[in-house]
């Protein structure tokens, strides 16, 4: 990823409610099986994701912050929609388990046998 892409994505990552979100990788953001059904779902869904990605946004976009507003909540949904897939392969299982393995210890995270 890019230093623009990653800083996004380090950026919201690092938001307060959102600090248990991974960095999902630029193929997988864009993937088509990953982004069917959410044009439906999420509101200015194109726009979205060309923020999230880093792109260059619209000119209206840039005098409208109200406009901007929206996209950056869209961005935010659509990102925890990424999310969700992202972390169900094996890329993803891995970098959640080394973030929480770093919050919690790893006594927690792993399956106790219990004497009784």
């Amino acid at each position: 990823l890019s230093l623009t892409k990653k800083c996004y994505l380090y950026w919201f990552c690092g938001l307060h409610d959102y600090e248990f979100f991974c960095e999902v990788d630029e193929d997988s953001i864009q993937d088509k099986f990953n982004l069917s059904q959410l044009n439906e779902q999420v509101p200015h869904c194109r726009q979205a994701l060309d923020m999230i990605l880093a792109l260059e946004p619209d000119e209206e976009l840039e005098d409208n912050p109200n406009q901007r507003t929206l996209i950056k909540q869209s961005a935010k949904m659509l990102y925890g929609f990424t999310q969700t897939t992202y972390v169900l392969t094996n890329h993803g299982t891995t970098q959640m388990l080394e973030k929480t393995s770093q919050c919690f210890p790893i006594a927690f995270l792993t399956p106790q046998v219990r004497p009784w």
